[in-house]
């Protein structure tokens, strides 16, 4: 009866739903509390349960579960919320991924950090992408195969036990005592983890960091297609889509893009693209540098997700550590990098390189002729032997059309990798996939990354490379549309408020093909003290945002979002994109994205309003 009661909600609550949930890849921070994610949701939520009510106007009022679709978002904070209820499970203790490897990984990781034993119990046969002896020796995790023909031959274990399923059904589980983790394995959908019993409920919070960082939560597509299978109880719908014209589309239109003439590999989410590139060249470092140490070396205060990822596959591998790379302000990329790659030549260790170009948030090119030279300079060891040549990790989704690897270019001839969000311009902000490529020089390297993408599960899904189908042939035109708009509101800035420090590219350097439309702006302080000055600009920052979204609430967004097809973005990095940065590494200046359709002319407005008010 109480299933029922759930399921008949269920069924009213996915024909009411606001369409937001379904198409927004961000949601407006001014209504989320970082603290309180997907359990305010949930909580309000609920009380409309209690009240039976699924209406349209109600459930568009509810607090945004997650900042960002990659981490949650509404519709799988309802599915994982009706498992819940289905399996007398907390809402916390279920959690929704569009891999179907990852959520093994995320409890494997913890296991090693914590010095735990693993058991995998599976019955038929474990999934074509699960590699096993792969897993132990790239990733260093530790967990023994066991095969059971049912759930009840699981022995108790001194340990963790995961008992894997594959099933077309979604919802409600066989959740047997020595159970610790039910990952049901759902097809074209992903997955979903159980957590069993309140000894293990310590896991889920590093069970969601890893889908934070290394993946994405099942989408909004598929989320959707879940539920109503649940609501109708009938058979997973999928929709038909011309996957495989997609795929060569999208792959057509990166080559164009970026001049390149390697296999694209496209993955959920930029930092899905990251993590199969990480574990590539970790994978590429064991076979070809046996015993060497690997050095990831990363700017410290560049975006969080790059710099916390990079940690976090460190922190599992005592052969792999992270170097920081000092590139903005007072220090340059280029010096920072010979400096740091004499050290790591010195040692005679494997060095992979992770930069963004330009910076986030300070908008900085380092000179690209240094760059090259730097990178090509062959050094020596400490015993005088010709060290290990670097790999270029180069991100470059503030400016994804600048051509970088393609013959001829200046990185053609280093060893580099470019990768792009595709939350970012190539979808216009309309789904989460990203993509990466590289030079000639990285044939056997992409091979390898190929394979770690597959081996995750984190390939982007059907409806992502119909979406970037659509949107890449349009991506550089629009770049270009809201570089413009973007230099005239710095200029209005500029003359409005000269004391304003603003970071931007330089004329010089947008006729070298650099165009981003995001800048960030230093405001003017104040004070005695540089504790007072501080506490003046933060506040500042603050007024000026507010401001914007307020008085132009239909464009300006407080969202770390950027490259959206329309309106105009605005974050503080320390609060949002830095948010695992160090204190001392973060920006507290603002940031703000111009799309190529907004009302300029409006927005300049505003913004005189602001400075007329300091």
């Amino acid at each position: 009866m109480k299933d029922n009661k759930i399921l008949s909600y269920i069924k009213d609550v996915v024909e009411n739903m606001p369409t937001d949930w379904l198409n927004l890849t961000t949601h407006r921070l001014d209504i989320y509390n970082e603290e309180l994610a997907k359990s305010q949701f949930l909580e309000q939520f609920e009380v409309l349960f209690n009240e039976n009510n699924s209406e349209t106007s109600a459930l568009h009022e509810l607090p945004t579960a997650y900042d960002y679709i990659r981490l949650g978002h509404p519709l799988s904070s309802v599915l994982e919320w009706v498992i819940g209820k289905l399996n007398d499970l907390k809402p916390e203790n279920v959690i929704s991924f569009s891999s179907k490897t990852v959520p093994i990984l995320a409890v494997l990781r913890k296991n090693l950090l914590d010095n735990r034993n693993t058991q995998i119990a599976y019955t038929g046969e474990l999934p074509d992408f699960f590699d096993a002896e792969l897993i132990k020796h790239v990733y260093g995790y530790h967990f023994n195969l066991l095969k059971v023909d049912t759930i009840e031959e699981i022995p108790s274990f001194d340990g963790s036990t995961i008992f894997i399923s594959q099933q077309d059904e979604i919802g409600k589980l066989n959740l047997h005592a020595n159970i610790d983790f039910h990952i049901s394995l759902h097809g074209h959908l992903g997955s979903v983890l159980l957590v069993n019993g309140e000894q293990n409920e310590s896991y889920i919070s590093d069970i969601q960091h890893v889908r934070r960082r290394e993946t994405i939560a099942m989408t909004p597509a598929n989320c959707l297609a879940a539920l109503r299978s649940l609501a109708e109880d009938s058979s997973v719908k999928i929709e038909n889509r011309n996957t495989e014209a997609n795929k060569k589309s999208v792959s057509n239109s990166v080559k164009k893009i970026t001049g390149t003439t390697t296999k694209t590999l496209v993955g959920s989410s930029g930092l899905s693209i990251q993590y199969a590139i990480m574990m590539g060249l970790i994978h590429d470092a064991l076979d070809k540098h046996k015993g060497k140490d690997i050095k990831f070396i990363v700017p410290p205060n560049c975006y969080g997700g790059t710099n916390d990822q990079a940690r976090r596959v460190a922190a599992c591998l005592d052969h792999v550590e992270i170097v920081d790379l000092p590139v903005d302000g007072d220090n340059d990329m280029v010096n920072s990098i010979d400096t740091v790659l004499t050290k790591i030549a010195h040692a005679d260790a494997v060095p992979y390189i992770i930069a963004e170009i330009p910076t986030n948030p300070r908008v900085e090119v380092p000179d690209l002729t240094q760059l090259k030279e730097v990178l090509s300079k062959e050094r020596k060891t400490a015993t005088g032997e010709i060290a290990i040549d670097p790999v270029f990790i180069l991100d470059q989704t503030f400016c994804p059309n600048r051509l970088f690897l393609g013959e001829g270019e200046v990185l053609s001839t280093v060893r580099t990798i470019s990768y792009v969000s595709g939350s970012k311009f190539p979808s216009g902000g309309q789904c989460t996939a990203g993509y990466c490529v590289g030079n000639d020089k990285t044939d056997t390297l992409l091979e390898k990354i190929e394979k770690h993408l597959l081996l995750c599960d984190n390939e982007a899904t059907d409806l992502q490379y119909e979406i970037l189908a659509k949107q890449l042939p349009s991506m550089n035109q629009r770049i270009s549309d809201a570089y413009k708009n973007t230099r005239e509101f710095v200029s209005f800035i500029n003359e409005t408020l000269p004391s304003a420090k603003i970071n931007f590219v330089s004329e010089e350097l947008a006729a070298q093909g650099f165009t981003p439309s995001v800048f960030s702006l230093d405001l003017p302080t104040k004070g005695e003290t540089s504790e007072e000055k501080e506490n003046y600009k933060r506040a500042l920052n603050l007024k000026l945002i507010n401001l914007m979204i307020t008085e132009i609430p239909d464009e300006s967004k407080y969202c770390v979002s950027y490259g959206q097809l329309k309106g105009c973005y605005w974050t503080i990095p320390a609060t949002s994109t830095q948010g695992t940065t160090k204190e001392g590494d973060k920006d507290y200046i603002v940031r703000a994205s111009l799309s190529p359709n907004l009302d300029l002319e409006l927005h300049k407005k505003v913004f005189l309003d602001f400075a007329e008010s300091i």
